[in-house]
């Protein structure tokens, strides 16, 4: 029997609006870990990025390599070889010589200044402007950190291997990331109403399939709005910090609480649930929307109904809310008695007799568990 209000679908204009109905083709390029790791190089609050803050305000432009000199040497002629000691002063007053400027690896050195890059002409390059081609086809050649400086437009753009990536202001980043956190504290609160459903209805074993898609459906959500925050912040550099400590605190559980669902609920049970976490993650946003795709996750077939098969937790996720109880207890009590409905039943004596549980630590399961059936209670009535 179902209990409570039936928990809205997501609206699809809305998820369109927050980039998550982009194609493949579309999707954020950030996911690049190499390109991301580039991006967190010239973030506010590093020497790099005020050393390109600086030749920006002076409405210059500028053409930077990261990356050994020795082995960067075939690509380049002239210019002034300096090793000197990495300052943004430096780098901003090398940055009004035409050439370019060859950095280490490490930021710690420039090493030469106004060079003039000779990259095979064939590597293709859709980059209209001279000094954005020649930075493409570097990075792609070399498979360097390559930074571009447009003098006229005043932009950044990064290039590293394959992946080019334009920088935003830091202003429009910041909007646009505290609107994707005011989002996500709405999903936050979304999962936590459906989670708390579902926990009422795993005490009274009324659970169909589609009260737990319900959750994963919405448990993923949030995590890949919590993915596109933490790239922002990447972007944002120190700026982003406060924003990093709210996104710490509204999302620090929903890993574990998705993987204890998909513990809870998978067709054969199985001792963690990245079996069906990674494929979940991997789900394009439609089939995210579709419960088919998420029901054959869990093991059950496409053509199910979820509103019409009854499924039994097995107790993992109520367990694991239980103070001071370690996961390998956790794992005992599920393999021993079978199931929530058969845990909540226990008697202290049945839940001693579990290896590693004991009589202090039987008393804990058995008050915890009559804790959360009270707490859940009154959750649900403040939600009403």
């Amino acid at each position: 029997m179902q209990t409570g209000p039936r928990q809205p679908r997501p609206d699809e204009r809305t998820q369109s609006a927050l980039g998550f109905t982009r194609t493949p083709s579309e999707a954020d390029l950030r996911g690049d870990p190499r390109l991301l790791a580039a991006i967190a190089r010239v973030a506010p609050g590093t020497e790099l990025r005020s050393g390109i803050d600086d030749i920006i305000r002076s409405h210059e432009g500028a053409l930077i390599v990261v990356g050994e000199p020795v082995e960067l040497s075939f690509l380049f002629s002239g210019g002034i070889q300096l090793d000197q000691p990495f300052t943004p002063q430096l780098l901003y007053e090398l940055a009004k010589m035409d050439g370019a400027i060859i950095v280490n690896t490490k930021l710690t050195r420039l090493a030469y200044a106004n060079v003039q890059l000779m990259p095979d002409p064939t590597i293709a390059s859709a980059e209209t402007g001279t000094r954005h081609r020649t930075a493409e086809r570097v990075a792609k050649q070399t498979g360097a950190l390559v930074i571009s400086i447009s003098q006229q437009r005043e932009t950044v753009t990064v290039f590293i291997g394959q992946g080019r990536y334009q920088l935003d202001r830091v202003a429009d980043v910041l909007a646009k990331t505290n609107q994707a956190l005011a989002t996500l504290k709405t999903y936050r609160q979304r999962l936590e109403q459906v989670l708390t459903r579902l926990t009422a209805l795993e005490f009274q074993n009324a659970v169909v399939l589609d009260d737990v898609l319900v959750v994963l459906q919405r448990a993923e959500m949030t995590t890949r709005m919590a993915e596109e925050i933490e790239r922002n912040c990447v972007e944002l550099g120190a700026e982003g910090r406060l924003i990093r400590l709210q996104l710490g605190e509204l999302v620090e559980q929903v890993p574990a609480e998705k993987d204890a669902v998909v513990r809870d609920y998978q067709a054969i049970a199985a001792d963690t649930g990245q079996a069906a976490l990674e494929p979940l993650s991997a789900l394009p946003y439609r089939e995210l929307l579709a419960f088919e795709a998420l029901a054959e996750l869990l093991g059950h077939s496409r053509g199910v109904n979820p509103l019409d098969l009854s499924v039994a937790p097995r107790g993992y996720r109520v367990l694991s809310r239980i103070p001071r109880l370690p996961g390998s207890v956790i794992d005992r009590v599920v393999a021993d008695l079978g199931g929530l409905e058969a845990i909540v039943r226990a008697s202290h004596r049945e839940l001693e007799a579990v290896e590693g549980v004991g009589p202090a630590r039987a008393r804990e399961i058995r008050e915890g568990l009559r804790r959360l059936q009270e707490h859940n209670l009154v959750d649900r009535y403040l939600q009403l």
